[in-house]
């Protein structure tokens, strides 16, 4: 029987002696590798971060005391070493492991995450909660450096050293890509564990009481040496930002030496006060070609263990993304105006080969959607033509920078946002499901939707060439394989086009969808359905026009859209038809309800909720067995 056979939960890691930890390292290792080979994941950040899961589980008693993994791609040992070893291969599958932490999940998950530097926040209102309610418990937030480049990670920071000074709280910075210090070394190793040694914090302790006590030069002697082991320490690490927030910093330290980790762990277990601790790993750990190309396997989908090879099947049409990158770099070339901004998703965006062209026109402002925001806003009030691309997901973070800084004025900054719609293994927390409700709101904005890759460039031209802020979404995946039309074209603002003509049913549509809808008005002609099918385009302005005219010929009428119904696009339909006076029609939409949509591939997924071909044709052949209306103006 293998170690890791053994372990069902952190009491069975603790019957462990140090000396076979490294062991069981490596065993967690190949199945994260075998497992992420098949299901896809995030392989290089969870492999980075074995050893430390490993001591955290070792020192602490958890669930009794909570760790919080930022952003939760670095948890996969976690899981495995939690209770979930048995169902790790379900990781990412519909009705399987999240590929987060979920609190719902796990008790030894205590916070639901997905996006970056919520950790400290969190971590901060559980050790309040644990002080209100008289409970002793240590709170571990394990944050990445790539999150500390978010301005929430600082948020917390500050109200905790300002504040909080007395919480029974660890910050355990995961360094992995050397973005703030290198300085990994014997004497900064040796020099955290000592100064973290409770014997030593004794001394320190008392030599410091007996020095204030001398009369008349006590207060500035005891400053003088605090000063002096401040220095110490900041010349040796780069504590200083850390110490300046009033946390005791310790570290850098190898983050893969589990006696070193498990050593200081346990120092600073014993500390009353905010601790930052900050460890040095390599992203991919273990495994060569992650290690090799950590970028890659940051978030991949299924591999051969043997080479690291793709194994996901090669199109020859390209992505949504890959189109718009490309598109990006033609407009540039001919507009030196246009300038890219990306809140660390150069490559998951497509601008990679646009940051090498242009250089100097394009900036990766780090996991900082808020600041990106309104970055471009003031790149638009001096006469640039900002694009910002970015996850649906992640433009939720910065909505109020879209409202108060972009559209107030009305200033011409394009947000062009990927992963719209249903996204798929990532789950609830990366599904963008909300963008055309909450753009939609806002003044000044104009939402848009292309059918396929070719809509997408001529949008990109629109949005460009539009005085105004401009959103356009389009989802993941490979695109439509259609031909792309070599000269760009200006859409006219808010007008759909009828793409087939009939006379039972009428399907609005946007984005995505509309190939769906497509799709469902042959089987339906198999079934004696005519439809009219219109690609809707604009989610904002609507095309009140030809909504209404079509909807008092065809009151069948079926909207289809990505996205929540609260708010979207066919309630924008509803409204339309409300404000123009139509009556006597029968309106089905198709959307996300009011729930939080789980991970699973897309295809299941849409099949799940209703956003297919297969859900259209049964929604029409319904209408047609019914003689309900829905009407406006009883």
């Amino acid at each position: 029987m293998s170690l890791l056979e053994k372990i069902n939960s952190p009491t069975d890691l603790k019957q462990l002696s140090r000396e076979q930890l490294p062991e069981l390292a490596s065993e967690i290792r190949n199945v994260i590798v075998e497992v992420v080979s098949q299901s896809g994941g995030h392989l290089a950040s969870s492999l980075g971060a074995v050893e430390l899961a490993i001591a955290i589980h070792y020192v602490f008693d958890l669930p009794h005391a909570k760790v919080i993994w930022d952003v939760g791609h670095q948890a996969y040992a976690h899981k495995i070493l939690t209770g979930r070893r048995e169902q790790f291969n379900t990781l990412r599958q519909y009705k399987g492991l999240s590929g987060f932490t979920r609190y719902s999940e796990s008790p030894y998950d205590a916070f639901t995450t997905g996006h970056s530097s919520t950790s400290i926040s969190a971590s901060l209102g559980i050790a309040c909660a644990k002080e209100v309610k008289q409970e002793a418990a240590k709170v571990i937030a394990v944050i990445g450096d790539g999150s500390m480049t978010a301005g929430m990670a600082y948020e917390g920071l500050n109200q905790v050293g300002y504040t909080h000074k007395d919480k029974n709280m660890i910050v355990i910075l995961n360094d992995n890509e050397m973005s703030i210090s290198r300085n990994v070394g014997a004497l900064s190793s040796f020099l955290s564990r000592a100064f973290s040694a409770k014997k030593l914090r004794g001394l320190r302790r008392e030599l410091g009481d007996f020095i204030k006590s001398l009369p008349k030069f006590g207060d500035d002697l005891y400053q003088l040496a605090k000063r002096t082991e401040e220095s110490l320490k900041a010349f040796v690490t780069p504590g200083m930002l850390f110490q300046a927030f009033n946390f005791e910093y310790y570290g850098p330290i190898d983050g893969h030496n589990l006696n070193h980790l498990i050593d200081i762990l346990g120092n600073i277990s014993q500390i009353d006060k905010p601790v930052l601790l900050h460890v040095s790993t390599t992203k991919g750990k273990g495994y060569p070609p992650a290690e090799e190309n950590p970028v890659y396997f940051h978030g991949c989908g299924s591999f051969e263990v043997e080479t690291g090879n793709c194994l996901d099947k090669k199109h020859s049409i390209p992505s949504y993304t890959e189109v718009f990158g490309e598109t990006m770099i033609k407009l540039a070339t001919e507009n030196e105006r246009i300038i890219a901004v990306t809140a660390a998703m150069p490559e998951g965006t497509g601008l990679s080969e646009f940051s090498k062209i242009f250089p100097e026109r394009f900036f990766d402002v780090g996991i900082a959607e808020q600041h990106g925001v309104t970055f471009a806003a003031g790149l638009a009030t001096e006469g640039l033509r900002p694009v910002v691309a970015i996850y649906s997901t992640f433009l939720q973070r910065a909505f109020d920078q879209v409202l108060h800084d972009v559209c107030l004025e009305s200033l011409p900054v394009v947000f062009a946002i990927d992963r719209g719609g249903i996204v798929g293994e990532d789950g609830p927390t990366h599904h963008g499901l909300f963008d055309l409700s909450y753009l939609r709101s806002l003044p000044n904005m104009v939402v848009m939707a292309p059918k396929d890759e070719n809509e997408l460039r001529h949008m990109l031209y629109t949005a460009l060439n539009h005085d105004g802020p401009v959103a356009f979404r389009y989802p993941r995946g490979t695109a439509t394989g259609v031909d792309l039309d070599e000269t760009l074209q200006t859409l006219p603002i808010g007008k759909g086009e009828i793409l087939a003509e009939g006379s039972d049913i009428l399907i609005l549509a946007v984005g995505r969808s509309v190939r769906e809808a497509l799709t469902a008005r042959e089987l339906l002609l198999e079934h004696g359905i005519s439809t009219t099918v219109v690609n809707c385009r604009f989610i904002k302005p609507i095309d009140n026009e030809l909504i209404s005219a079509l909807a008092e010929k065809i009151p069948r009428i079926i909207t289809v859209e990505e996205n929540v119904l609260q708010g979207g696009f066919g309630s924008a339909v509803l409204e339309v038809l409300n404000d123009f006076g139509v009556s006597g029609y029968y309106l089905e939409r198709l959307g996300i309800a009011d729930t939080f949509v789980e991970h699973g591939s897309q295809r299941i997924l849409r099949s799940k909720y209703g956003l297919d071909a297969s859900a259209i044709v049964e929604t029409a052949k319904r209408m047609m067995n019914s003689s309900h209306r829905l009407t406006a103006n009883l």
